[in-house]
C-alpha cells in the first residue's frame, strides 16, 4: 500500500475517534442499561444468582451430608423432621442436599465446559474465517466431519475410555460443544476481516496472529457474549442427559441428571425424588434462557 492511502486510513481512523461521543458513554454501557430495562432477564438473573448461591453455600450450612443415610428415614416424605425439608432417596439421604450438590456439580460442568468451548470455538472460528482459502476449507471441513458423528456415540465413547470423574465429563462435553462457536466466530469474522481498522493494522506491519486475537476477536464480543448465554444452559442440559443414561458423573456423587435418573425409577412411589430436582434443572434452564434473549436484545445494534 502506497503511503498516500496509509496516511489516509490513519486520518480516517483520527476522524473516527474525534467524532466519537465524549459524554463518557460507551456502548457496554448502553447495553447494561437495556439489559436492566428488561425486566424478565433481571428476574431470571437474580433467581440464576440465589440458586447459584443455594448451591454453593447451602450443603456447608445444612447439617446431613449428600452420603450419609439415615435408616430411619428412608423414603420419608418432604418434612421438618429431622430438617428434611425436601424428604429423603430410597436409601435415606437428604434430598435438599444432595439437589445443591447435584446443581453445584451441573453448574460447575455447565460453567467449565462452556468457557473451554468459547475458547477454542472462538480461536478456531476466527483462524477459519480470517485465513480464508484453503486454511478455511480444512478447518471447517474437519468440524463438518464432527458434526456427522452423533454427538451421544462420541460421549459413550469416551466416557468408556477415559472414565466418569468429573473433568472428563467436563472434557466430553467441551469436545462436543465448541463447534457450534466456531460456526459462528468465523461467519462473523468473514464479514469484519475486509473492516478499515484491519486494513490500517495489515499496513502498519502487524502480524497476523496480533490481527487476529487484538483486533479481530475483541470486535466479535458482543456476538460471543449473547451465544455463551445460550451454550451454558444447553451444556447443563447436555449433562443432565448424559448423568440420566448413566454417563455422568460417578455415585455418591451426584447432579441434576443423576437424580432425575434416579427419580424416575420410584417415581410411583416416591415422587419427590424426581420432582424436585426436575423443578431445579428447569428454573435454571428457564432463568440462563431468559437471561441470553436479554443479552440479547441488550447487544443487538438494530435494537439501539
Amino acid at each position: 500500500m502506497s503511503r498516500s492511502k496509509q496516511q489516509a486510513l490513519a486520518d480516517s481512523i483520527e476522524a473516527s475517534v474525534a467524532a466519537a461521543p465524549v459524554d463518557g458513554r460507551s456502548p457496554w454501557r448502553d447495553a447494561r442499561e437495556r439489559f436492566f430495562r428488561n425486566k424478565a432477564a433481571v428476574v431470571s438473573l437474580v433467581i440464576l444468582i440465589l440458586i447459584t448461591i443455594a448451591c454453593v453455600f447451602g450443603p456447608m450450612v445444612l447439617p446431613h451430608s449428600y452420603e450419609d443415610t439415615d435408616w430411619d428415614a428412608m423414603g420419608l416424605p418432604p418434612t421438618t423432621h429431622n430438617m428434611h425439608w425436601f424428604g429423603t432417596d430410597d436409601l435415606g439421604r437428604d434430598l435438599l442436599v444432595r439437589c445443591l450438590i447435584g446443581g453445584r456439580v451441573s453448574l460447575m460442568v455447565g460453567v467449565l465446559a462452556t468457557i473451554a468451548s468459547v475458547l477454542i470455538g472462538v480461536a478456531w472460528g476466527a483462524v477459519a474465517g480470517f485465513m480464508g482459502g484453503k486454511v478455511d476449507s480444512i478447518m471447517m471441513r474437519l468440524v463438518d466431519m464432527m458434526y456427522a458423528v452423533p454427538y451421544l456415540l462420541i460421549a459413550i465413547l469416551m466416557v468408556t475410555l477415559l472414565g466418569r470423574e468429573f473433568y472428563l465429563v467436563v472434557l466430553t462435553i467441551t469436545v462436543l460443544g465448541w463447534m457450534d462457536m466456531a460456526r459462528v466466530v468465523r461467519g462473523q469474522t468473514l464479514s469484519v476481516k475486509s473492516k478499515e481498522f484491519v486494513e490500517a493494522a495489515r499496513a502498519i506491519g502487524v502480524s497476523t496472529t496480533s490481527i487476529i486475537f487484538r483486533h479481530v476477536v475483541p470486535n466479535l464480543m458482543g456476538i460471543v457474549v449473547i451465544y455463551t448465554t445460550v451454550t451454558v444452559p444447553g451444556v447443563i442440559l447436555t449433562e443432565s442427559v448424559l448423568s440420566f443414561l448413566g454417563l455422568g458423573v460417578q455415585e455418591p456423587m451426584t447432579s441434576w441428571g443423576v437424580l432425575i435418573g434416579d427419580g424416575v425409577k420410584v417415581m410411583e412411589t416416591l415422587p419427590w425424588m424426581l420432582a424436585f430436582p426436575a423443578i431445579m434443572l428447569s428454573t435454571t434452564l428457564y432463568c440462563a434462557n431468559y437471561i441470553g434473549d436479554g443479552l440479547r436484545d441488550a447487544l443487538d445494534p438494530k435494537d439501539r
